[in-house]
């Protein structure tokens, strides 16, 4: 899959999320760990996912959807800088589920801790 376009859209994904899921890099940003998670959801690996997960909001276990399949990726705005530590990223995710299309519009915090950028929680409105 390493020449294919990566599924979060901003590149191939062997130069894109594929290192970082593969965990021969980290992600130096909230987007850039927002990106690979989308990807991560698209490939169904929940064991990045849980990984990239903070902590204190991290659930015991991803379950996905049967026949799920994403679509794209659209990222609207990034709040929030590397040197504070903490950024919000607001997205649109797409996906088809037994043949319907759906969004998924969230507002994400991300937090960095010990080098590594976490997802914390989807933040309301």
């Amino acid at each position: 899959m390493s020449g294919e376009a990566c599924p979060c859209g901003a590149g191939a994904y062997g130069d894109c999320c594929g290192p970082y899921l593969r965990g021969a890099r980290l992600a130096a940003s909230p987007e850039a760990l927002m990106r690979s998670r989308y990807t991560a959801y698209a490939l169904r690996d929940a064991a990045y996912l849980l990984a990239t997960w903070h902590p204190l909001t991290r659930p015991a276990a991803v379950e996905f959807a049967p026949g799920q399949r994403w679509l794209g990726l659209t990222i609207r705005a990034v709040a929030g800088t590397v040197q504070e530590g903490r950024g919000v990223v607001e997205f649109v995710a797409r996906y088809k589920v037994a043949g319907r299309a759906h969004r998924h519009c969230e507002r994400s915090e991300f937090v960095s801790a010990g080098g590594r950028w976490y997802y914390l929680q989807a933040l309301p409105g």
